[in-house]
């Protein structure tokens, strides 16, 4: 059982948030079901939402509000509910703020430093709060902003490294040329980072590694080494409860390793994703021009961008194999066949316990 700011996990797991619409309601809510942390990923929650291309910002929150409580519905106070958040997002404040009111159990936040948080997730201070890091240097900007602002330290942190899916924390020729740190050698660094707050604040902070974790083996090696769990992604798209659709999860269990790129998003950070047509038509024109904008990016300028991703990933979960950006962890080529989200928990947890 794992322990975080006085809340219990039955299961050492992390239902990684991915988005758009990949993991909504059903599944974190059938994963927090089984005793884990499922991951509602607020990413243009509302893109099925009739409203949603003509005002982005009230269906994405109108369907952030509804997917959190439906998981906690199903959740039945076994697990955990989270919702990840991203920074680069122009509505992060607003998402922060809908999830805590849901009634989110915790918010984990990426793509970006998230050094406000605390101060917008005030209306619930029993919300968990976790900000994604990439290195000892994050955690540190983070917790040292945290602490002299808000009088706050991290309920928990998530280490995501080099391997994992989507956008990543790293610099591109970094990741191309294999010159970054393994997460084995990330989770000491940001530990030494941590104890001076836990040690001011007199109280733990748990750290969950992320990026190629696939078996639980690879669960109890870090736990092994100091770690309280693992947050894990890409398995959980080949599970009947995966929100996306099915062409989505066929795509994914027909990847084969050579399959997997390095790509650079239009939100600004490089990302990992499937080799698919809409990035050779990318690799060939240059740019395919937005026909419409959901003002999702903080960076983004529409005139200038090379693609929408807010359309390309909806296409993504659509199932859409021609138009879709497909992001995904690096060990994609080894998830094989459909599980229940109660058998994948039962059996990374059997391989925890061998």
């Amino acid at each position: 059982m794992t322990l975080i700011k006085g809340r219990h996990l039955t299961l050492p797991i992390i239902q990684g948030g991915m988005g758009i619409g990949v993991s909504l309601g059903n599944l974190a809510g059938s994963v927090a079901a089984c005793g884990a942390l499922g991951v509602i990923s607020s990413a243009n929650t509302g893109f099925n939402e009739p409203d949603f291309w003509q005002n982005p910002w009230r269906a994405n929150l109108r369907a952030l509000q509804e997917e959190i409580k439906k998981a906690l519905r199903m959740a039945t106070g076994r697990g955990l509910v989270g919702v990840n958040i991203m920074v680069a997002t122009r509505q992060y404040p607003q998402a922060v703020q809908t999830a805590v009111r849901a009634g989110a159990d915790a918010i984990i936040c990426g793509a970006g430093l998230p050094l406000d948080l605390p101060g917008l997730a005030v209306d619930n201070p029993d919300v968990l709060l976790a900000p994604i890091v990439s290195s000892g240097k994050a955690a540190r900007t983070i917790c040292r902003r945290w602490d002299r602002s808000f009088n706050h330290v991290p309920d928990f942190v998530v280490i995501e490294g080099a391997e994992a899916g989507g956008h990543l924390g790293f610099k591109r020729d970094e990741l191309l040329a294999g010159h970054t740190k393994t997460l084995a050698e990330l989770l000491p660094e940001v530990r030494a980072e941590l104890v001076p707050y836990e040690q001011k604040y007199n109280c733990q902070i748990p750290i969950f590694v992320a990026g190629g974790v696939f078996t639980g083996q690879d669960v109890a090696e870090y736990i092994q080494a100091g770690a309280a769990g693992a947050q894990i992604a890409t398995r959980f798209i080949a599970t009947y409860e995966c929100d996306a659709a099915p062409g989505y999860k066929e795509i994914m269990l027909a990847a084969k390793p050579e399959d997997v790129q390095i790509v650079q998003s239009p939100v600004g950070m490089p990302g990992r994703a499937l080799k698919s047509p809409l990035l050779e038509r990318l690799a060939s024109l240059g740019r395919i021009a937005p026909q419409r904008c959901a003002a999702c990016i903080t960076s983004c300028k529409p005139q200038e961008t090379p693609y929408c991703i807010t359309q390309a990933l909806i296409e993504a979960v659509r199932g859409n194999w021609e138009k879709g950006l497909f992001f995904c962890g690096s060990n994609v080529g080894r998830v094989q066949k459909m599980l229940h989200v109660d058998e994948l928990l039962a059996e990374l947890c059997k391989e925890i316990k061998k």
